[in-house]
């Protein structure tokens, strides 16, 4: 596959939850999939290299509660389908605006899309594709957080930008408690001993061993996206 971009530029992951793509609802909020597609397409043209890790929680959420007669295990898996839903839905849009993109899958789903591998991932970024990693990481018991971590080690990204509705990392949460103090630095060792719950603590300890820093951002505020693949200070960056 020949490359097309610059390899001077590094890659980027940027992590979207379901939750964004259904607009805060379930199933796809078309409004939404317009602006956020229109976010991602305005930021690769700072970036070439942007590879995108979906979740699923706008079409399953996994136990709801004690009472779902799912075990854990068929629940993820289900979860990871869901993720392959909106990878699919974000991959038509952003091809439909003229540019390429291209789904991998961690879990094998013959003609729908592509299994996923570091080294495909990495040719499809430097032939300047869009990259929607999709499946989880192919395993229960882990999130999408951590998948976001583990891909973008994996494709040597040297950040995240993790998409969420508020503006970065609070002491509490800020939906509930007007006077939270949001962080405009953290470290890992903090983030992980007050128990932030922006990310699980396998995707901030996998992140903090490995040198790769997390810039967490209101992704539903225009520009902001873009602001954050090109170095700027927004929303929380959480370094070692």
């Amino acid at each position: 596959m020949q490359s097309l971009v610059d390899e001077t530029y590094e890659p980027i992951l940027v992590k979207l939850s379901g939750e964004a793509l259904g607009g805060g609802g379930s199933g796809i909020n078309q409004e939404a999939l317009e602006f956020l597609g229109t976010e991602l397409l305005s930021a690769r043209d700072c970036k070439p290299q942007i590879a995108v890790v979906v979740g699923g929680g706008n079409f399953y959420r996994g136990q709801d509660s004690e009472s779902d007669k799912i075990n854990r295990i068929q629940a993820d898996y289900i979860g990871m389908l869901a993720t392959v839903m909106n990878g699919i839905v974000l991959q038509q849009w952003i091809q439909a605006h003229g540019l390429a993109a291209t789904v991998l899958s961690a879990i094998p789903i013959g003609v729908i899309a592509e299994s996923y591998s570091p080294e495909i991932a990495k040719q499809y970024l430097k032939a300047g594709s869009v990259v929607i990693l999709v499946g989880g990481t192919g395993s229960p018991f882990f999130t999408t957080d951590t998948t976001a971590s583990l891909r973008a080690l994996e494709i040597d990204a040297k950040t995240i930008i993790k998409g969420t509705k508020v503006n970065g990392i609070f002491d509490k949460d800020p939906e509930k408690f007007p006077k939270a103090k949001m962080f405009k630095l953290l470290d890992f060792d903090t983030a992980i001993g007050k128990r932030l719950k922006v990310m699980d603590t396998t995707a901030f300890s996998l992140c903090r061993d490995n040198h790769l820093a997390i810039r967490v951002i209101n992704i539903m505020e225009a520009g902001n996206l873009r602001k954050a693949v090109i170095g700027e200070e927004v929303g929380t960056l959480v370094t070692d």
